[in-house]
């Protein structure tokens, strides 16, 4: 009963955090974005842009990292 409740938690939590890297990157964007876009003279949509341009590249870096990862293992 215990080995099936935990199994079951880590395949929830699985569902929301599949790669550690990937969260943390995106957590340390989404904080550098708001500590230092205060300190940058950009309009509101081009401190979005910089958040979603940085967001992009870190979701792009994952998807291609995690591909070779794939590859090789078969």
């Amino acid at each position: 009963m215990i080995r099936t409740l935990q199994a079951i938690i880590r395949e929830l939590i699985g569902l929301f955090v599949d790669d550690g890297s990937l969260v943390f990157a995106v957590l340390g964007w989404v904080a550098l974005c708001a500590l230092a876009l205060r300190h940058v003279a950009l309009p509101p949509y081009g401190q979005a842009a910089v958040l979603v341009l940085g967001l992009a590249v870190i979701l792009a870096e994952n998807v291609v990292r995690s591909a070779r990862r794939g590859r090789a293992g078969f």
